[in-house]
């Protein structure tokens, strides 16, 4: 189809065929996607556990923590101890490192100027805190640039469960066949593909290999790679 959905109405012999225009949306992930914040995030893990004697360097973080929700991670690392609240000091101290005015990610202030000019809806699917969604956004700037904020922690299943990125969708009336996700992680990526979504990995930590691996359509280096190109002139003929 080209982006237009068709149904019958009326009664007897009168068919009237209506055309509903699908909805188109850009759906983003946060960290590693809107921000380069994993250097912060190892470094809190890393700080967290030095005085329990157990390492956590930034390639262990990249290859057993990324994408993860904490409570999985915290369940895993401190086992019968109380996970949740593990979660919640380890995030209390990211936003505290985070502080105010934190460039995003190359580009996205032009993507999401072009997202409005075409109509397209705009949210956040992350397994991030709603405390720490709000306030990266709002330490990047643009927190008004949003229609939805997405939280995995409140979906009945986290990523890479499809949940997060369905109720993404539903939230904006959109429709996967015409949309776009950006992800950063394996566990993001098979969130947004098992919600059918074409998927562009943002390879701000992990290489094209293994974000393809993961089930990315394709990945650029960020939003002011010539490669997004391509991709959102695909979009708009598909939505047209």
């Amino acid at each position: 189809m080209d982006g237009r959905t068709w149904r019958t109405a009326g009664a007897g012999r009168r068919c009237n065929w209506l055309i509903h225009p699908m909805k188109t949306a850009l759906l983003f992930d946060l960290d590693g996607t809107l921000i380069d914040s994993d250097s912060i995030h190892s470094q809190v893990f890393s700080d967290l556990f030095a005085p329990r004697g157990v390492k956590i360097d930034f390639d262990y973080y990249r290859t057993m923590l990324h994408g993860r929700l904490n409570f999985d991670i915290f369940s895993d690392l401190c086992p019968g101890e109380d996970a949740q609240w593990w979660s919640d000091h380890k995030e209390a101290e990211y936003r505290r490192r985070l502080g105010p005015g934190h460039p995003p990610i190359a580009g996205i202030s032009a993507l999401l100027d072009l997202a409005d000019e075409m109509g397209w809806a705009k949210g956040v699917v992350t397994n991030a805190p709603r405390e720490n969604g709000e306030a990266v956004l709002v330490a990047l700037g643009i927190a008004d640039r949003f229609e939805t904020l997405v939280i995995g922690d409140e979906c009945a299943n986290g990523k890479p469960a499809p949940d997060p990125y369905l109720e993404g969708l539903r939230r904006l009336g959109a429709d996967a066949a015409v949309s776009l996700a950006f992800e950063d992680s394996p566990p993001g990526i098979r969130s947004a593909v098992g919600a059918k979504l074409k998927t562009i990995g943002i390879r701000s930590m992990l290489d094209d290999e293994t974000l393809r691996a993961a089930g990315a359509a394709a990945t650029i280096a960020d939003f002011a790679d010539p490669a997004l190109a391509e991709h959102l002139e695909q979009l708009r003929r598909a939505a047209a």
